[in-house]
């Protein structure tokens, strides 16, 4: 299973449910990433996007207590136990977890692979990615050069986890 988002310096991802920044590039490479393949997300990363809708050409489930939410074609289950018990379904190395931050925290022990976009920027935010930097069975594994968007620098930085915990 994989990771996917853009963190700035301190680990930040968003602020009053929005992203922090928008990089076309950045937004292109998630969509070469993402697109038809399954996306994990909390319902309120669901709010953040344009419309409230789920995202094209990928299969989306959505994380949400609320038993009455429905969300399109969007797949929806209410806790942990039901999302592993619906990622059966699919291959892990086609689910890619997008958010929110407490999507990413319950996650993270379970994917291989973390796709980063390391932004040179503090911002003023609420919502933080864990510090793979700071964990020990992540490394990074490979980095692109150091790219521009007017003023903003970042890069491409994927990782990987030595020891991933077992989906099933």
């Amino acid at each position: 299973m994989n990771l996917i988002a853009a963190v700035d310096l301190r680990w930040a991802i968003g602020s009053k449910n929005n992203l922090l920044v928008r990089i076309p590039e950045d937004q292109k490479m998630f969509r070469k990433l993402t697109t038809g393949h399954v996306v994990v997300l909390g319902r309120r990363t669901l709010d953040g996007f344009p419309g409230g809708r789920p995202l094209k050409e990928r299969t989306n489930i959505i994380l949400s207590r609320n038993p009455k939410f429905s969300a399109g074609d969007a797949i929806v289950v209410p806790s942990k136990e039901a999302l592993f018990e619906e990622l059966k379904n699919y291959s892990s190395d086609e689910i890619y977890v997008i958010g929110g931050g407490k999507v990413y925290e319950m996650l993270e022990p379970y994917c291989d692979t973390a796709y980063i976009t390391r932004i040179e920027y503090k911002y003023d935010a609420d919502t933080w990615f864990p510090d793979l930097d700071r964990k020990e069975n992540w490394e990074i594994a490979e980095e692109s050069e150091e790219q521009s968007y007017f003023s903003l620098t970042y890069r491409y930085v994927t990782y990987k986890n030595k020891e991933p915990l077992p989906l099933f």
